[in-house]
């Protein structure tokens, strides 16, 4: 497996060590910080003291997934993303990643300056794949969803968990192959919450590592995620402890990106897990 993504404008993004994927949405709707940083200027401001707080990329969404959410029209999406995406590139060479489906917001995004695509259905949209491997440098993460987001927790079933999803990802790497994809530029997200059940969640979280056999690096999304209001009977704005044990856990089990809303607090854990872990080296 290679630790050193290439990336657009001859930059690359070292994941020898855990890095920190701040999670900025430009929505009026995500299930914890929706409306907030709408406007540019203030998304702005908000991907800077990201940035400051430890971040090492930015992932820009204008679209909510979470569980029931409502469809966004392209025009809406592309209003929302894009000025933000210019904003921050004008200001910052730091690596900005692109949440969303669609393959021209995927184009629009890449064009303004983004440096990965997050998808979560993983290039199954209508023209996806095509549109992204015109991109020779961009890097490519492929989600695991059950169903679509409006229904996926209706009634999530798994004739076995890692050999399915360990299936789907397989698929979704030799169709990207065989778009002109090459492997080298794809990341992994198993999908916390996205078509799982909690008890599906906590597995896939106490075996995280399952999935680094696919040789790809390996994202880990479950700030503030309903598996830790469930599990402890929080609110989401009482979930940060939950979120920080789940971001270490996942750390030590092979996550190579830690996708967080609370960037600062997460770099802290990071920063005194990878400490032991070179004081064991030497």
């Amino acid at each position: 497996m290679t630790n050193i993504l290439k990336l657009p404008r001859g930059r690359t993004l070292n994941l020898e060590r855990p890095v920190i994927m701040g999670i900025l949405n430009v929505t009026p709707d995500s299930f914890s910080d929706g409306g907030q940083f709408l406007d540019p200027k203030i998304a702005l401001k908000r991907a800077m003291q990201l940035l400051d707080d430890g971040a090492t990329i930015l992932d820009i969404g204008g679209e909510s997934t979470r569980p029931g959410a409502p469809d966004v029209s392209l025009e809406d999406e592309l209003a929302r993303v894009i000025p933000a995406i210019k904003a921050i590139r004008q200001h910052s060479d730091c690596v900005i990643s692109i949440d969303t489906s669609k393959a021209q917001v995927m184009e629009q995004a890449i064009l303004a300056g983004a440096d990965i695509v997050n998808d979560v259905r993983a290039l199954q949209e209508i023209d996806a794949l095509e549109t992204v491997a015109q991109y020779e440098d961009v890097a490519i993460c492929l989600m695991h969803m059950q169903g679509q987001p409006r229904s996926m927790q209706s009634s999530p079933h798994y004739d076995n968990l890692f050999a399915d999803i360990s299936m789907f990802f397989s698929e979704r790497i030799k169709a990207c192959e065989t778009a002109g994809i090459k492997f080298e530029r794809l990341i992994l997200d198993p999908g916390f919450g996205f078509g799982k059940t909690l008890s599906h969640n906590y597995q896939i979280l106490a075996k995280f590592d399952d999935f680094n056999k696919l040789g790809l690096p390996l994202l880990a999304g479950l700030s503030r995620k309903s598996m830790i209001g469930n599990l402890l009977n929080r609110n989401t704005n009482e979930r940060l402890a939950g979120s920080l044990a789940g971001a270490l856990i996942a750390a030590q089990n092979g996550a190579k990106i830690i996708r967080v809303h609370d960037v600062k607090e997460t770099a802290d854990v990071l920063g005194v897990y990878q400490a032991c872990e070179q004081g064991i080296s030497q």
